[in-house]
């Protein structure tokens, strides 16, 4: 019966550690596991224990073989290797013959399917004496893989010559079996609860760096990354207080440390921002200037009327802070649509207005609270 046939690799090809292998790169990177590739088979040259990858035995240690790789579209007859052995293997996606680390790589031209493999070495013992082929030298070892399509089968030896074959053949006969598909299924999902409990490990302790050991409630825990998580880190209490009171509350709460700000840096008393005050009480639209970002600076300072006044920050490292440019972001952010940012904000902007007068700060925003809570 004559077969078609594609040659798909012929020429020296270049091994270490007398290894080469075919990878299916539609799975997991092949990481060259000689135990695993062998176990359960009869024959020591061609593993194919591991789905999707080929873990072929040369003589040679280092340097090229001669290597033909070929694609038939029936079983070939016998290419007439002196160690001839056969196995299953089942192509998903691009399946190529590489080189130990990758260093070459050759297409296979496979379609998806299940295929029979003989591999085919002459001259084994000789490429295994030598070693070490050097650039210049003769060839010794050569190598034949064939594919066809098939259904899969268990490996067999067809033929064996060389003693080095008769050793690997030995070695793989003397591998434990290979897990069974359940065994690999427990693994799989012991390896996927470990790798749960790491992570979950990892983000505790991330978490504890973060919260500096110990970590607040659950409602504080949960904020999303932003103003109102930053400023928890400081106030706990305060923003958890401020959770449990509601959104409405929170909202309500923005706007009243918006204007403890301004109130502070004397800006309520300046007949356009007093208007902007009333507006953010109101819950209705920042009037003019605040519904331009520039201009709205603009006007606070270049405005006599605006009051300078410089204070420390809250972390001791300027004292020379303008009061009002530290309130006047307050406003806009206590309007925000989100909740969360408008109240983390505004909390902040209202803590760097009061400077290096916390406590005060601290004990107005919670009399604010408590007042604001109580009425809802």
């Amino acid at each position: 019966m004559l077969t078609a046939m594609r040659t798909v690799v012929h020429g020296d090809v270049h091994v270490h550690y007398g290894q080469i292998y075919v990878h299916d790169e539609e799975r997991e990177p092949f990481e060259g596991d000689l135990h695993a590739c062998f176990a359960g088979q009869r024959n020591g040259l061609c593993g194919a224990a591991v789905p999707g990858t080929l873990f072929l035995i040369t003589g040679l240690h280092t340097g090229e073989v001669g290597f033909t790789a070929e694609v038939h579209s029936s079983e070939p007859p016998d290419g007439g290797g002196e160690d001839v052995v056969e196995a299953s293997f089942r192509a998903l996606g691009r399946t190529v013959l590489v080189t130990w680390g990758g260093g070459a790589w050759w297409d296979l031209e496979l379609t998806p399917g299940d295929y029979r493999v003989r591999y085919s070495g002459t001259a084994m013992d000789a490429g295994r004496e030598r070693d070490t082929r050097l650039g210049g030298e003769p060839r010794l070892d050569s190598y034949l893989l064939q594919f066809w399509p098939a259904p899969a089968a268990p490996d067999v030896v067809v033929r064996e010559t060389s003693a080095i074959a008769a050793y690997w053949h030995g070695f793989a006969r003397n591998l434990p079996p290979p897990p069974t598909e359940a065994e690999r299924a427990a693994q799989r999902e012991a390896d996927r609860r470990a790798e749960e409990e790491a992570r979950a490990k990892a983000e505790h302790e991330q978490l504890l760096r973060e919260w500096e050991g110990v970590l607040p409630p659950a409602p504080v825990l949960d904020l999303p990354p932003g103003p109102l998580r930053a400023f928890a880190k400081r106030d706990r209490e305060l923003v958890g207080a401020a959770l449990a009171a509601g959104p409405e509350v929170r909202r309500a709460l923005a706007r009243r440390v918006a204007r403890l700000a301004f109130e502070r840096a004397g800006l309520d008393g300046v007949g356009w921002i007093a208007e902007g005050l009333r507006a953010l009480d109101e819950g209705s639209a920042l009037p003019p200037p605040f519904d331009d970002w520039t201009a709205a600076w603009d006007r606070l300072l270049s405005d006599p009327e605006v009051p300078h006044t410089l204070v420390r920050t809250p972390d001791g490292r300027h004292d020379n802070a303008l009061q009002q440019a530290m309130a006047f972001p307050a406003i806009f952010a206590a309007a925000h649509e989100d909740l969360s940012r408008a109240l983390g904000e505004a909390l902040s902007a209202a803590e760097y207005t009061y400077g290096a007068d916390r406590e005060r700060f601290s004990a107005e925003v919670r009399a604010a609270l408590a007042e604001l809570a109580g009425s809802g």
